[in-house]
């Protein structure tokens, strides 16, 4: 069975695609921008607030699905100016903990409305 999974906690869906789909153990969270529940867009200047408004949905959205940063599985990170990335990982440690799931990064050139950090997950309902 496929079931959306959907909070007033995080930032909500700016298109036509849920903030996370559960199917069977595992839950997909859609690319997780740095805009607040109240649909703020964060300082674009200040990439430690986004990529900590980035995680803070994530957690909301992990929360709405049972789980939490320890059940992430896998994260995608996309990120526009790779020289940022020892900001981010500092972040993303801190997130996570001893938890070390796998991970990508992908520099990309741009991200919609100019932001410079997306993160999407996978997690495991169950260990």
């Amino acid at each position: 069975m496929i079931e959306k999974v959907s909070t007033i906690n995080a930032a909500p869906p700016g298109g036509h695609y849920s903030q996370a789909i559960r199917h069977g153990e595992l839950v997909y969270l859609s690319g997780i921008l740095p805009v607040t529940k109240e649909s703020k867009h964060c300082d674009l200047e200040n990439f430690a607030e986004q990529a900590k408004q980035v995680l803070n949905n994530a957690d909301a959205i992990l929360s709405a699905a049972g789980c939490s940063p320890n059940n992430v599985i896998k994260s995608t990170v996309y990120i526009t100016d790779i020289s940022q990335w020892p900001i981010f990982d500092k972040i993303y440690a801190e997130f996570f903990g001893d938890h070390r799931p796998a991970r990508c990064v992908v520099p990309v050139p741009q991200l919609h409305h100019g932001f410079s950090v997306e993160v999407e997950m996978i997690a495991a309902i169950n260990d």
